[in-house]
């Protein structure tokens, strides 16, 4: 299958772009920089050139298109430049997706669309689904709303028979560098997260590792014929970025729970991928126990062990 990937130089792109050449796909990359090491075709496009972006479509007539592209991280921008970039980027290569013959499009969104991050936010339930209510407070989060409401927009005027539109809300993407002590997005190490509950409570202790999040999108693709139109997907972690279960967490780390958190037991996450497995049979299979190369203070093999920087 050809695929565009958008964003293809990000955290989430380069792992999808390696991933989905891996599985056997003719990858285009498109991005305004260079990849250090590319894993397929490069195109270095401004996506906000809408001309430059249906040339490019014009001429790879991809069967696919991943849309990853945009400003990623909350607050990093003006909010205005967040808000008009994502929304803007996005309709931009879903049209010219649609336009050039492309049969499946899927497009990244966000979990914050749900709206935590503030006082006056409260879960529904837990674990978190695709159902609970969407209450964004920022530029960032309203744009991956308006993102989801464009896949919809194009997936009802494609109808049935159409191309297919897709959402995915990726939790907070473990590249496999930062496995090794890199930099994660907040600017700490994975390491650090998990010693200190409050930097991943920001986040409600979600994860996922990137090359996850690739296979989900590899997944997608070949069901996507399968799919009705306009599916939003949660991909994240089979357990929580965590070293003690969220029930014993939640009350001092993250009160916007509520008591629903009592369930999520043992090594259970507070954002649930059921839906992902019922209608695609896609389910995660990297646990941070696993990939990290490093001892965490508070963990059992670190009580037993001397830190260490080699593998576990």
């Amino acid at each position: 299958m050809r695929v565009v990937v958008t964003g293809s130089a990000g955290r989430l792109g380069r792992s999808v772009v390696r991933g989905l050449t891996g599985a056997g796909h003719e990858v285009a990359a498109v991005d305004r920089v260079p990849t250090p090491e590319p894993a397929a075709s490069e195109h270095l496009v401004d996506l906000a050139d809408q001309a430059a972006v249906d040339a490019l479509f014009a001429e790879l007539r991809p069967d696919a298109l991943v849309h990853l592209a945009g400003i990623a991280v909350p607050f990093s921008a003006p909010e205005r430049d967040i808000i008009v970039t994502n929304t803007t980027l996005g309709y931009g290569v879903l049209a010219a997706a649609a336009a050039h013959g492309a049969t499946r499009v899927l497009a990244a969104s966000s979990p914050t669309i749900l709206g935590y991050g503030i006082p006056s936010w409260r879960a529904r339930y837990a674990p978190l689904d695709e159902a609970h209510p969407v209450s964004p407070w920022n530029a960032y989060a309203l744009s991956k709303v308006v993102i989801e409401q464009e896949v919809a927009m194009f997936g009802r005027a494609a109808g049935a028979d159409g191309p297919v539109f897709g959402a995915f809300r990726p939790c907070y993407v473990i590249s496999p560098e930062e496995w090794q002590g890199a930099l994660t997005q907040q600017g700490h190490t994975v390491a650090e997260r998990l010693a200190d509950p409050a930097l991943a409570a920001v986040s409600l202790f979600n994860y996922v590792d990137a090359r996850d999040a690739a296979a989900f999108v590899d997944t997608w693709l070949h069901a996507a014929p399968e799919l009705p139109q306009g599916e939003t997907f949660f991909v994240g972690a089979a357990d929580a970025m965590a070293t003690r279960p969220i029930a014993e967490l939640w009350r001092e780390y993250l009160p916007a729970l509520g008591e629903a958190g009592d369930a999520l037991t043992g090594d259970a996450p507070v954002f649930s991928v059921a839906k992902a497995e019922s209608l695609l049979g896609w389910r995660p299979e990297r646990r941070w126990r696993d990939e990290l190369v490093a001892d965490v203070p508070g963990t059992p093999e670190a009580s037993a062990t001397p830190t260490t920087t080699g593998a576990p």
